[in-house]
């Protein structure tokens, strides 16, 4: 598999991922400041349209196994979410002046169907033009080095855009121009892999049935859930650190090289954890990343106002870890399936994904919404420069930033510990 062939088929996730960030960190902050959308009524909004994604992603997963054609099943899915996601960016982060939470549900909504129409059937693709144990393990590592740069971009042109809406204005520019040119890379230069015998009957599941056979997998199962839960302690800072920064650290100018410090840590951290996996089980690699990250996190809930540096150097350091979270889960997921599709015959990567999509924007989603409304309502938090907020509510914003992070992470690394399905197993069956 040449280094073109992986970086063609990586190029769009740069271009989703220069969108995910955004969506997740700074829409909300933007809507509630300086288009006057209680940050509650966003938080009750982003559940909302996480239950529906409960519904979608399965839908368009399975859709996209049974998809014909010449073209391919995952290529048809991924050029239809060019303009949806095009247009709903558009409207989402370049909203009118009176915009209010209708308006903001609906487009965030809407991108967040364009995302699944297109990361749904991008993974499962991934997975099938990976053949062995460890090429799953390095096309993975492309696409989310890939994601990496693609979330810096985003910054960058965040922060370079002005920052609030006119940074906001800046992303959906490159997302509009960039997302047509890199999906046009990849539909015309990766391959899409033949099906094995038997693909055509068990494609033929119903979604139930679908739903059924996966709830059968018992490594599936466990990996799913501690992806889950591992997503939710990831959710939490991402969605706060704007409100961190700000609030409890008093330094909002520094929010942007802090953004680039942990992802470029995290860009970096890649070939390690891919260099200790391949020399080791993929699943104990991933659980002593998250100790590790754990232990590091720490150190932040003893941090006063003005602990910019020590911050910083908290931020490389587990920048280092989220590498692995990026890269090896995927990978074992990309596992799963091999082990799926020796076993029945059968090639259901997009109902796989659809289901991983799932957990991933339903810890983020619900977690987030959760931690919007309980800073809102029940702590008091007020969002903003220059906002008087108590302390009983800067707390409650560093426990849930930091503390009960580091208490998911560790429940993940319990579930994960003892996964069934590793190298040996997968030897066992031919497919290492």
């Amino acid at each position: 598999m040449p280094a073109t062939l992986m970086a063609a088929y990586a190029a769009p996730a740069l271009v989703l991922a220069a969108l995910y960030l955004p969506l997740f960190t700074y829409v909300t902050p933007f809507y509630t400041t300086e288009r006057g959308v209680p940050l509650a009524e966003l938080g009750i909004a982003w559940i909302a349209i996480r239950l529906f994604d409960a519904v979608s992603d399965p839908v368009i997963g399975w859709l996209s196994d049974r998809t014909p054609g010449r073209y391919g099943r995952r290529r048809v899915w991924l050029a239809a979410s060019v303009p949806v996601i095009v247009l709903s960016t558009w409207m989402a982060f370049v909203p009118p002046e009176d915009a209010g939470i209708l308006h903001a549900a609906f487009w965030l909504f809407m991108v967040t169907l364009g995302w699944s129409m297109a990361q749904t059937p991008f993974a499962a693709w991934g997975a099938e033009i990976a053949p062995t144990y460890q090429t799953r393990l390095t096309v993975t590592s492309w696409r989310e080095a890939f994601v990496l740069v693609g979330t810096i971009v985003s910054t960058i042109l965040y922060v370079a855009g002005g920052e609030g809406g006119d940074g906001l204005v800046t992303v959906a520019l490159f997302v509009a121009i960039a997302l047509p040119l890199t999906m046009g890379v990849s539909l015309w230069r990766v391959p899409d892999p033949e099906q094995p015998r038997g693909a055509a009957e068990a494609q033929g599941l119903s979604v139930v049935e679908g739903w059924r056979a996966l709830a059968q997998n018992r490594a599936f199962r466990q990996l799913l859930a501690a992806w889950f839960v591992n997503g939710a302690a990831n959710a939490l800072p991402a969605s706060l650190f704007l409100f961190f920064v700000e609030d409890r650290l008093q330094a909002p100018d520094q929010a942007g090289v802090l953004f680039l410090l942990y992802f470029v840590s995290a860009i970096l951290g890649i070939p390690f954890w891919n260099w200790a996996a391949g020399r080791g089980m993929k699943h104990r690699v991933w659980g002593g990343a998250m100790v590790y990250a754990s232990a590091i996190f720490a150190i932040v809930l003893f941090l006063e106002p003005g602990d910019t540096t020590a911050f910083a150097v908290i931020t490389v350091l587990t920048g280092l870890a989220f590498g692995a979270d990026l890269a090896l889960p995927p990978a074992i997921q990309a596992d799963v399936i091999a082990a799926d599709t020796a076993e029945t015959g059968a090639r259901r990567a997009g109902i796989f994904f659809a289901l991983w999509q799932v957990a991933t924007k339903t810890a983020l989603a619900v977690t987030s919404g959760l931690a919007y409304v309980t800073l809102d309502l029940f702590a008091g938090f007020q969002a903003g420069a220059g906002a008087e907020n108590s302390e009983m509510a800067r707390w409650t914003l560093t426990l849930l930033y930091a503390g009960a992070p580091i208490v998911l992470k560790l429940i993940a690394v319990m579930l994960m510990w003892r996964f069934t399905l590793d190298r040996e197993r997968l030897q066992a069956m031919g497919i290492a």
